[in-house]
């Protein structure tokens, strides 16, 4: 049996310019990188009739380590919808280096370690800011799991090696550059949000921004060529956008609004993807990039596995290989929580059952069942075997919602909301929790933060991707459970608060035994391990 990189390995892969060529693009708006991927000027669409295409949005429950298979279900809808001759633009986000070699098996962005080094350097030249060493909040970053680094200590070795003091690292994908980056509208908003990354606080609190350090215009300057996105194809040749990266568990996890723009700009049907469950991706992607970029969501798939609500019914993943109809139906509850999120934003759900081959026809008919008295409608998707052929069902249903347009969007709390309410809305109608408790770091920091005048931002609740609540170990649908806020940090450059909950990390870790370590390149120079 041929394994997936020998599949993908043996595609055959049309010139770059030929599949820019079905969004009517030429190859003078192209910025080429080879035969097979290019980037899309920016400025070849300034003077271009849009379409207005249609925006879908693909995400899932709440994942397991049995997988769902949400980027698959993207292709392959995104295929699908291409073999029912409609213009399509699928858009994704990039791997990120560290779940790749850790759990998962570069994103765009970068530029953080430039304010860094000024922000210590301005430190080491008599801090004229007034900035306090102690109440610098600004980290470094890196695209690799490394739980060593998120603590440290720089500027050890005397005074020509800077100013001692307290630091550490974030990963890259939950950097507030890489926000910024996924969320600026052009090269003059980029700078413009660079420059209101707030980096500490002087001695009397007053905050300090990338501006006053005069890095904005340099950080502008290493991300403006990444600005334009990155064209490649589905296997079946389907235009695809993968531009920018952010987790959805510690960071808003879509991928860049410019890459969307030109997708609608240029397509029929636009399909989008946003990290892990409704519960993250989904609600960000709806109350933080929808609002920025004025965005009209019209059809949110959500996706859905036999062996993922098996793991929510209480079945270790040794044992999902045999039939086990009432563990499904003990996992219903969860995908019957995020399709009440989509609704909760005024957006028609579809479920897509991603089948593996160990699924029966009684298992999948339980669900199929379950999603009829819930009222919402349920196609097999089988993108993973057959592509773009496999997802035909999934395809219709889309087009069947989208020519229906019972769609009435609205992000779920209005700007004014304070920070308190705005984050307990979200725990109580998204989560199901009956309320937050807020840690004093959390309380101090809110206060902090509405004195300044960031109240009226939306919030990124950074929040373990296992569970509705922010504890890993609750899995299906649990009840009675609060939410426990320990910190809140400003992204004022990106425009929003961040909430961090329970024990989640933004340097995550290393699993006992990383990827990586099944990784390597055989002696035909073919990649072993990777998928």
């Amino acid at each position: 049996m041929r394994s997936d990189v020998d599949i993908a390995q043996e595609a055959s892969l049309a010139p770059i310019t030929e599949v820019a060529a079905k969004l009517g693009l030429e190859e003078a708006d192209l910025e080429l990188f080879g035969r097979h991927k290019a980037k899309v000027r920016l400025d070849a669409l300034r003077h271009r009739e849009p379409r207005r295409g249609r925006l879908v949005l693909v995400t899932g429950t709440s994942p397991t380590p049995a997988g769902e298979g949400k980027t698959t279900v993207a292709v392959g809808l995104a295929d699908a919808l291409s073999l029912r001759d409609k213009r399509v633009a699928l858009c994704l986000r990039e791997p990120s280096l560290g779940p790749v070699f850790g759990i998962k098996g570069g994103a765009a962005g970068g530029g953080y370690s430039q304010v860094s080094a000024m922000l210590d350097n301005h430190l080491q030249q008599g801090d004229p800011l007034d900035l306090d060493p102690r109440r610098v909040t600004w980290k470094r970053a890196v695209d690799m799991n490394d739980r060593a680094l998120r603590r440290t200590v720089i500027g050890l070795g005397g005074p020509g090696s800077g100013v001692p003091r307290e630091d550490g690292f974030l990963i890259t994908a939950a950097s507030e550059v890489m926000a910024i980056f996924c969320l600026a509208a052009d090269p003059e908003d980029l700078e413009e949000r660079l420059g209101r990354i707030i980096v500490g606080y002087t001695r009397d609190r007053s905050p300090v921004r990338a501006r006053e350090l005069e890095a904005s215009g340099a950080m502008t300057l290493l991300l403006a060529d990444a600005l334009s996105p990155n064209l490649v194809q589905t296997l079946e040749g389907t235009p695809a956008f993968i531009h920018g990266g952010p987790f959805a568990n510690i960071a808003h996890g879509c991928n860049s609004l410019i890459a969307t723009r030109v997708g609608i700009q240029l397509g029929d049907v636009v399909v989008t993807e946003a990290g892990f469950g409704a519960d993250l991706g989904a609600e960000k992607f709806f109350d933080i990039k929808c609002r920025v970029g004025d965005l009209e969501p019209e059809v949110a798939v959500v996706v859905a596995t036999i062996r993922s609500l098996k793991m929510h019914g209480g079945v270790p993943k040794t044992e999902l290989e045999g039939e086990n109809v009432e563990a499904v139906r003990g996992g219903i509850p969860n995908l019957e929580k995020h399709i009440d999120i989509v609704r909760r934003f005024g957006v028609p759900p579809i479920v897509a059952l991603n089948r593996f081959h160990s699924d029966t026809e009684s298992e999948l008919a339980a669900v199929e069942r379950a999603c009829a008295e819930l009222g919402v409608t349920v196609a097999r998707s089988e993108g993973h075997a057959r592509g773009g052929k496999g997802t035909l069902d999934l395809a219709d249903a889309v087009l069947v919602a989208l020519e229906e347009g019972e769609g009435n969007f609205a992000p779920l709390y209005p700007e004014e909301m304070p920070l308190v309410q705005k984050i307990e809305t979200v725990a109580r109608e998204v989560y199901g929790a009956e309320g937050v408790d807020f840690q004093s770091p959390a309380r101090k920091s809110i206060e902090q933060l509405e004195s300044i005048g960031l109240g009226e931002l939306p919030v990124c609740i950074a929040k373990t991707q296992y569970s509705l609540s922010d504890d890993p170990a609750l899995l299906g649908r649990p009840e009675g459970f609060r939410i426990t806020v320990r910190n809140v940090t400003p992204s004022a450059g990106a425009g929003f608060v961040v909430a961090l909950t329970g024990d989640v990390l933004t340097m995550p870790g290393l699993p006992k035994r990383p990827a990586a370590a099944g990784m390597s390149v055989d002696s035909d120079g073919r990649v072993v391990g990777l998928f």
